[in-house]
């Protein structure tokens, strides 16, 4: 018994020393399923404050008195460059390496398939102490390399719940006749509908060695439609090197849309009229790795229509567009609608109306919407020619301008209308609403109307409203045939003579 205690003494030493130099502070638990105490390591966020509301998720390091100092500096550059967020790590120390990590007995192996109980203590034990102690949100990521990447896989098929992403660097898949990949085969249709990521690396080359070849043909026969997972290899790598490419790449692929959260999903045109038998085209401006639509109001799902740089359609739509993210917490999704109609009639030319440029009027006043002209006076008057600018009013802030005209269309077809402004604006013709931008808002994003016309004369009406902080106003279209947006030309810009 002196000696056991003894050995036990020296084991707890060997660990404090290896936690020194260690980033994060050193923690621990006993353990009533494995009978022995265990030892972490636990690394808060940098921007952590203690008292704060701030929850984080959790990335689990098997191994982790080898892991967790590398995992840092790559989390670091990783949430530095604004394809991570910030979580907790929890370097999880060896007591029996191959004990803990390997599923089933093996005479190679003395102590080896004590797996059930280490996933036990991870999810009865280990996963509810930081829980409780530690600043966290429910959402867990697990990495294992090698042995280890072989119980990531366990623990992914028998207790997904437990983990959002799981990372298998070079995993053991080799172990007991390919034994996980048999299991892979038998439980990955289970986990349809569970947004789950698996990212599995290798060394090129080492594929059919550790059983990464095989498990790769599982997933592509077994795993359903919505279970995000890659299996890479890298080229000149060793067992142990190729840890560091591996998180650093297994951790964009599980925060995949991340980098994009506060970016909108963006298309154009947004809404519209359109002809029938008359193919229009969509444009999608936006760089999420997979976004699907539907025209007939529905939802998109993963196996929907690919949005592409230019969509064709033809007839009315509800268009529903939707960027889909591996883990689904990243999803953005928007929706516009084409409607069935004719292109307005224009007007004949009048002697009464000349080119260059609009009639403008400047209101001052105070407001958090667009006013009603008719019952202001305006200040100041004039044209938008060549030589205007916003510089030639009174104030740049706690203003109102009312532009109205007439506008030359000379080519058929359709026309994308693409109106900016900061703060609130409105865009008629011939007076129906095609743009409705009105508000205190900061020129986030361009709103997009597309109109079918004829040749000749469309009277045109802009309303705008300045309050506080920046000013912007810019009404562009899209003519036929075109790829870009133009100002409207002056010479087709008519006002009363």
């Amino acid at each position: 018994m002196k000696i056991c205690f003894t050995i036990a003494i020296i084991f707890l030493q060997l660990m404090n020393a290896a936690a020194q130099g260690l980033p994060g502070k050193r923690d621990s638990l006993y353990s009533e399923i494995l009978k022995e105490n265990r030892i972490i390591q636990v690394l808060l966020p940098e921007d952590y404050k203690p008292g704060s509301k701030n929850k984080y998720d959790v990335v689990y390091l098997l191994d982790g008195n080898d892991n967790i100092k590398l995992l840092s500096q790559i989390q670091q550059f990783a949430e530095q460059e604004k394809y991570i967020p910030s979580f907790i790590m929890v370097g999880v120390f060896n007591t029996d390496r191959n004990r803990d990590l390997t599923p089933t007995p093996s005479k190679n192996f003395s102590t080896s398939g004590g797996a059930t109980n280490f996933l036990s203590f991870l999810k009865k034990e280990l996963l509810p102490y930081i829980d409780k102690k530690y600043p966290t949100n429910g959402e867990n990521i697990l990495y294992g390399h090698s042995f280890g990447g072989l119980f990531a896989m366990y623990a992914l098929l028998h207790e997904p719940q437990l983990f959002s992403s799981y990372l298998a660097v070079d995993p053991s898949l080799w172990w007991d006749n390919g034994y996980m990949n048999k299991l892979a085969a038998e439980k990955l249709p289970a986990l349809s509908g569970m947004n789950k990521t698996l990212y599995i690396s290798g060394r090129e080359g080492n594929y059919p060695e550790m059983g990464i070849n095989t498990m790769d043909s599982v997933l592509k026969e077994k795993a359903s439609a919505d279970f995000s997972w890659k299996v890479i290899g890298y080229e000149n790598e060793t067992h142990n090197s190729i840890k560091f490419k591996s998180m650093y790449d297994g951790l964009k692929f599980a925060y995949n849309g991340y980098k994009m959260q506060n970016e909108p999903l963006v298309y154009h045109p947004m809404n519209g009229v359109v002809l029938k038998d008359s193919p229009y085209i969509v444009y999608c401006f936006s760089n999420f790795p997979v976004i699907r639509y539907t025209t007939n109001g529905t939802a998109p799902t993963p196996e929907s229509g690919k949005m592409e740089r230019e969509n064709s359609f033809s007839g009315p739509a509800v268009l529903n567009i939707k960027s889909f993210t591996p883990k689904g917490k990243y999803n953005k999704d928007v929706s516009g609608h084409f409607i069935l109609g004719e292109a307005p009639t224009p007007l004949a030319r009048s002697d009464k109306f000349k080119p260059g440029g609009f009639l403008y009027a400047y209101y001052e006043g105070k407001w958090d919407h667009l006013p009603d002209f008719k019952k202001l006076k305006s200040i100041q008057t004039g044209i938008t020619d060549k030589d205007f600018t916003f510089d030639k009013f009174p104030s740049k802030t706690n203003f109102a301008c009312l532009f109205e005209g007439q506008l030359e269309i000379k080519q058929e077809g359709y026309y994308i209308f693409v109106l900016d402004s900061d703060d609130g604006a409105k865009l008629y013709l011939k007076t129906k609403l095609i743009i409705d931008y009105d508000g205190v808002h900061a020129s986030n994003q361009s709103q997009t109307y597309l109109l079918p016309l004829k040749k000749g004369f469309y009277p045109l009406r802009l309303e705008y409203f300045q309050k506080e902080g920046g000013m912007n106003l810019r009404l562009r279209y899209l003519p036929p045939g075109s790829k870009e947006p133009v100002p409207i030309p002056m010479e087709v810009q008519y006002h009363k003579k």
